[in-house]
């Protein structure tokens, strides 16, 4: 893409906050992801790559309900932060859900809607942001809480 073109947009676009409180909203919405057993969560930085979004972030739930359910979560969080979503999409299905927040754009999908969308390849050349909180891992979770041991 041509990058002056890019630019001009970033210039103009109606963001709702400064580029640091877009990245921290998208850092707690990746953190909201994970908590929620999300796997394989990305955040990518789209700051002067496309007049869209400044940042996406992309996360796999394990079924249809999971999909509802974070999607709801994060939309809830990002209200009572003061960053009410624009809009949203997919909640219907619960194969994929978008929660627009205007600079932050959140992706979730079940596994075969994220290959097949495949939004990190389209998106190749943008850096992707550290996320995690120290002791963070992106495995999957048991789905029991933290502490319970299964014997």
């Amino acid at each position: 893409m041509n990058n002056e073109f890019n630019k001009e947009k970033e210039q103009t676009a109606d963001w709702k906050h400064d580029p640091a409180a877009s990245k921290q909203l998208a850092i707690d919405m990746a953190r909201i992801a994970h908590d929620s057993r999300c796997t394989d969560i990305v955040v990518l930085d789209l700051n002067g790559r496309s007049p869209v979004a400044r940042y996406f972030v992309i996360a796999t739930g394990t079924s249809t309900q999971q999909v509802r359910a974070v999607a709801d979560e994060i939309e809830i969080a990002g209200k009572h932060s003061g960053n009410k979503a624009y809009g949203n999409a997919g909640l219907q299905e619960g194969r994929w859900a978008i929660i627009d927040f205007v600079d932050v754009i959140v992706h979730i999908f079940d596994d075969e809607f994220r290959h097949f969308y495949d939004l990190e390849m389209l998106w190749g050349d943008a850096p992707k942001v550290e996320w995690q909180r120290e002791g963070d891992d992106d495995t999957p979770h048991s789905g029991f809480g933290p502490g319970v041991e299964i014997h």
